[in-house]
């Protein structure tokens, strides 16, 4: 991955809800995730930005995850 490729990412990452990420981390993770996810929530900026810099390929998996759950919560339901 390029150096502006992971720029691209974390800069997407700091722009996004923290909820979406946390949640796909906490229910689809291992239990360390399941703990990063958790920490994610918690943390403040400078936090979360140093979490989305130690973990990129993983938070931005778990990222791509939570957008599947955001579209999933928003669809309409029939019934």
């Amino acid at each position: 991955m390029t150096t502006e490729t992971r720029e691209a990412r974390l800069d997407t990452l700091m722009a996004a809800e923290v909820y979406w990420t946390a949640l796909a981390m906490k229910q689809q993770g291992s239990r360390f995730y399941r703990a990063i996810g958790e920490a994610l929530e918690a943390a403040d900026v400078p936090n979360r930005r140093l979490i989305y810099q130690t973990w990129p390929d993983a938070v931005w998996d778990f990222y791509l995850r939570g957008l599947r759950l955001e579209a999933g919560e928003s669809s309409p339901s029939w019934g």
